[in-house]
Order: C-alpha cells, then sequence, then structure tokens
C-alpha cells in the first residue's frame, strides 16, 4: 500500500515538474497559497520523501513487485 501511495505522490510531484517546464506554472504553489506557504512546503516535503522511497522499488526482486501468475 505504501508502494502505491508513494508511486501516486511521485506521480503528482512529475506533472508538478512538467507544467513548470513547460509552462514555468508551479500547481502546488498556484492551488496552496505560493511556494513560501507553509502547506506548499508541506506537500514539497511529502513528494520527496515518496520519491526517496520509491527509490526503494528499483532494488526489489521483480517477483516482490509483480502479482505472481498461476500456470495453466
Amino acid at each position: 500500500m505504501l508502494d502505491r501511495i508513494s508511486l501516486l505522490l511521485v506521480t503528482i510531484g512529475a506533472i508538478n515538474w512538467g507544467s513548470i517546464g513547460l509552462f514555468q506554472f508551479d500547481v502546488i504553489a498556484w492551488l496552496f497559497g505560493g511556494q513560501d506557504a507553509i502547506i506548499s512546503r508541506i506537500i514539497y516535503t511529502v513528494v520527496a520523501l515518496a520519491g526517496v522511497w520509491c527509490l526503494s522499488l528499483l532494488f526489489k526482486p521483480s517477483d516482490v513487485l509483480e502479482p505472481s501468475r498461476q500456470r495453466e
């Protein structure tokens, strides 16, 4: 469950970075009152922690990440 939540947060962060790169528009800052707003900083921190957590997915065996399939 934590892996899926982390992947969702990393995806949100990727979309935000894409909007910054393409349009120079920070969605999180716009929604929550600027980059210096405490809620924006909390969201940036949570997304960063999710990104660090997702690094662990690179080192998990593939059988842990994929559901086991029964052979017929």
